[in-house]
C-alpha cells in the first residue's frame, strides 16, 4: 500500500459479538428470528449478543442467554467451536460461536423473537445475516 493510503477495512470499528449454537437432546440447533425493531429484521441467527466493556465472550454469552432466552448457562458448558469474521458497511464483526448442550431452565423468547429448533442439515433453508452463513457447513459437518 503506498505511503499515506489507509486500508478502509482498518478504519472500521471491530464489533465483538458472542453467539451460541444451543443443541438439544435430539441434536437440533436453536435459531432466533430478529425482531422487526432491529437491524436485519426477520433474519434467523444464533442467540447471543455484543460483548460489553469488561466482559469476556463467555460472560457476555451467559448474560445474553439469560436476557434473551431465560436460561442459565455455566461458562464451562460453553465449548468454543468456530468463529465468523465479516465486514459490514459500518463495522467489522468478529463472532466466536460456542456449542452448548447443557443449560438450566426452559428456552423462552423474552425479546419478542420467534424461536425454532432445526436440524443442522436444514439451517441453510433459513435466511441469515451474512456473518452467520459460513457457520452453517461447520455445524452440518458436526451434527449431520
Amino acid at each position: 500500500m503506498p505511503d499515506g493510503d489507509t486500508d478502509p477495512l482498518m478504519t472500521k470499528l471491530i464489533l465483538l459479538v458472542a453467539a451460541a449454537a444451543l443443541v438439544d437432546l435430539d441434536n437440533r440447533v436453536l435459531i432466533a428470528q430478529r425482531p422487526l425493531a432491529k437491524s436485519m429484521a426477520g433474519l434467523w441467527e444464533f442467540p447471543g449478543g455484543k460483548v460489553s466493556e469488561g466482559e469476556n465472550p463467555e460472560q457476555a454469552l451467559v448474560r445474553e442467554l439469560r436476557e434473551e432466552l431465560g436460561i442459565e448457562v455455566c461458562e464451562t458448558c460453553l465449548a468454543p467451536f468456530t468463529f465468523a469474521s465479516h465486514a459490514y458497511e459500518k463495522f467489522h464483526l468478529l463472532m466466536p460461536l460456542y456449542l452448548c448442550r447443557n443449560w438450566d431452565g426452559d428456552v423462552t423468547p423474552r425479546e419478542g423473537q420467534e424461536l425454532k429448533w432445526v436440524r443442522a442439515l436444514t439451517l441453510a433453508d433459513y435466511p441469515m445475516p451474512p456473518a452467520d452463513i459460513p457457520l452453517i457447513p461447520m455445524l452440518r459437518d458436526l451434527l449431520g
